[in-house]
């Protein structure tokens, strides 16, 4: 009798790691990640819409750069826009997260890379960026073209990771592995597109574009 009892424990137990593993094949499946290395170099990333909020001429392109986390492209935008923006057409997500390895070049205004989510439209939606001549991170919301600091968090900004978690109203801010901002709002409800963003004169770098649905 106590042998069944052990044997359904164990079967239990083996039911249990069954039904992790195939939650955890199935958030790994909900990840994407773009490196953009078999992208057409000096064009616009296929399957994305490369524009900008507010006026001005955005220039998203690949390009080759040897420096790149994941050799040889990055995108790169080198435009002069109020809001340089660039999305993935194919995504909706409500709660999930996106995420971005960015390098700022030059810029005597801005010197700024960041990721949107929930977008809504070019007008609309929410941003999170780290400013390289400011040395801080912001998060906003984009609101018929007029962005809106919420928060943010001073310290040294350079080439580096930037991730936003976002799940119902609240909002994690990531910097070099870091948790730096919490924000809670609830603008944009529903599921939108995600991609990245600069401002200005900022010439920014970008690779290895993540994001997945939670």
């Amino acid at each position: 009798m106590l042998g069944i009892i052990i044997d359904a424990a164990a079967l239990i137990g083996v039911v249990a790691l069954a039904r992790v593993d195939r939650l955890t094949t199935s958030a790994a499946a909900a990840t994407e990640m773009v490196s953009f290395d078999d992208a057409t170099v000096g064009q616009p990333p296929a399957g994305w819409t490369a524009t900008r909020t507010g006026t001005g001429t955005a220039k998203w392109t690949i390009e080759r750069d040897e420096s790149a986390p994941s050799k040889p492209n990055v995108l790169k935008q080198s435009g002069v826009a109020t809001y340089p923006v660039c999305f993935k057409d194919d995504t909706s997500i409500k709660d999930g997260f996106v995420e971005v390895k960015f390098k700022p070049i030059s810029g005597k205004e801005d010197q700024a890379g960041g990721v949107v989510w929930r977008l809504k439209d070019t007008n609309n939606y929410y941003v999170a960026r780290a400013n390289a001549l400011e040395d801080n991170v912001t998060i906003y919301h984009t609101i018929n073209g007029r962005r809106t600091e919420k928060k943010r968090a001073n310290m040294k900004v350079a080439s580096n990771t930037l991730r936003v978690d976002f799940a119902g109203s609240h909002f994690t801010v990531t910097y070099d592995g870091q948790k730096v901002i919490d924000w809670d709002d609830d603008t944009f409800k529903d599921a939108g597109k995600v991609g990245m963003w600069t401002k200005a004169d900022s010439v920014t770098v970008f690779d290895d574009f993540s994001y997945g649905a939670k």
